[in-house]
């Protein structure tokens, strides 16, 4: 138990340069669960009989049944099974005269000494800086005012430093704008320190060519291919960041339709700037995104961070034939009917052979063709041999 002395002042309510009495201690850090027992003691000249005075804890007044009177001028308080402080600057225990006024206080800062910090990522945009995040070790909440700071050095040498920007809107990050060094790994760590204790996370080791992401690719563009039902082409720029020497680039592409929240990825992009999605519902509003990975070519042994996702794009695909009016031309008819047919059997032709977009397709739409010239010619000398 811990002996809280809380002294009076020279006259009620009213602070002064040269105290009749003392605090100790002062504003002490108290482990959750433990139990701490508090002395009033006032000076005689104040005449207040100690039976006289109460206890608040944050402005609500505690029951008597915890008092004690320990002489005429000492009242105590005990608290037991203390739970963490409701605030970061301290629970406020405060003696009172019976007239309300108050002769004395005291901040309990009552929580749990941090935990390490875990998961310590970091990346870098362009090269040029560098941003970290973490997360508080254990359940995180110690109830009292933690600091956690960030520091970071060259692993076989330099001076150790300290990140001083923790003003990026984020909680638990800190930003290093500049005066990076390339081509040689950093040490990276997180101390967290609070009344009660401190603990150092696990040291980060990293290349920031390794850790390299960029903005998402600007400029999306989605578009219809002719009349073609099932299909959108999709375009876009690369980040200026990969403009730089140092980087080539990796990208995704995913879809969803208008009415559905799940969105289907497509991988294999490469380093195109340009895809063409199949088989797609006709007459149908889809949302499309990209993202990119920068792959760094010098000094890099791993591929980069994938950036977010750009803002999503809509574009629809035509209606279908069937579900516009038709015409009473029966020629225009059999010309419609034998398009879908050769469109049917060509895209079931497809996804036997490819999935989906990219160049792959093109080639594949090409194949076909020359492969449904062939099929025609052969048909078309089958029926004239018929004919003779």
């Amino acid at each position: 138990m811990i002996t809280l002395l809380l002294f009076l002042l020279s006259a009620p309510g009213v602070l002064s340069s040269n105290p009749m009495a003392s605090i100790h201690p002062q504003d002490p850090a108290l482990l959750m669960g433990t139990s701490v027992m508090a002395t009033c003691t006032v000076s005689p000249e104040l005449d207040l009989h100690a039976s006289s005075l109460y206890w608040t804890l944050n402005g609500k007044r505690l029951p008597s049944s915890t008092y004690s009177v320990l002489s005429p001028t000492a009242l105590c308080v005990t608290l037991t099974d203390l739970a963490g402080s409701r605030q970061r600057s301290g629970d406020n225990l405060v003696c009172h005269s019976s007239s309300g006024h108050v002769l004395a206080g005291s901040c309990l800062y009552v929580g749990m000494p941090p935990e390490k910090p875990v998961n310590l990522t970091c990346w870098s945009r362009n090269t040029k800086d560098l941003t970290c995040q973490w997360a508080p070790g254990g359940q995180g909440e110690t109830f009292i005012k933690t600091r956690y700071t960030m520091k970071y050095k060259l692993r076989w040498y330099g001076q150790e430093k300290v990140c001083e920007d923790y003003g990026t809107g984020q909680p638990y990050t800190c930003y290093i704008p500049r005066d990076l060094a390339l081509f040689t790994p950093y040490e990276i760590w997180v101390e967290a320190s609070n009344r009660l204790g401190s603990a150092t996370s696990d040291v980060l080791n990293l290349d920031i060519l390794d850790v390299v992401t960029t903005d998402p690719p600007p400029d999306v563009q989605v578009s219809r291919v002719g009349d073609l039902e099932d299909q959108l082409t999709v375009r876009w720029g690369t980040p200026p960041a990969l403009k730089d020497f140092l980087f080539q680039a990796k990208y995704q592409i995913r879809y969803r339709l208008e009415d559905s929240s799940e969105w289907k990825v497509v991988d294999d992009m490469g380093n195109q700037t340009s895809c063409r999605l199949a088989g797609l519902r006709p007459g149908t509003v889809y949302f499309v995104q990209v993202r990119c990975n920068p792959v760094g070519i010098l000094g890099s042994r791993k591929a980069g961070i994938w950036s977010d996702w750009s803002h999503p794009t809509a574009a629809s695909t035509p209606h279908s034939e069937r579900l516009l009016a038709g015409s009473c031309d029966s020629k225009v008819g059999q010309q419609n009917s034998t398009l879908r047919r050769d469109l049917k059997q060509f895209f079931g032709w497809v996804r036997k052979r490819a999935y989906g977009c990219g160049g792959m397709s093109i080639k594949l739409y090409d194949q076909w063709r020359v492969w449904l010239q062939k099929s025609h010619k052969t048909r078309n000398q089958v029926l004239q041999g018929d004919k003779l």
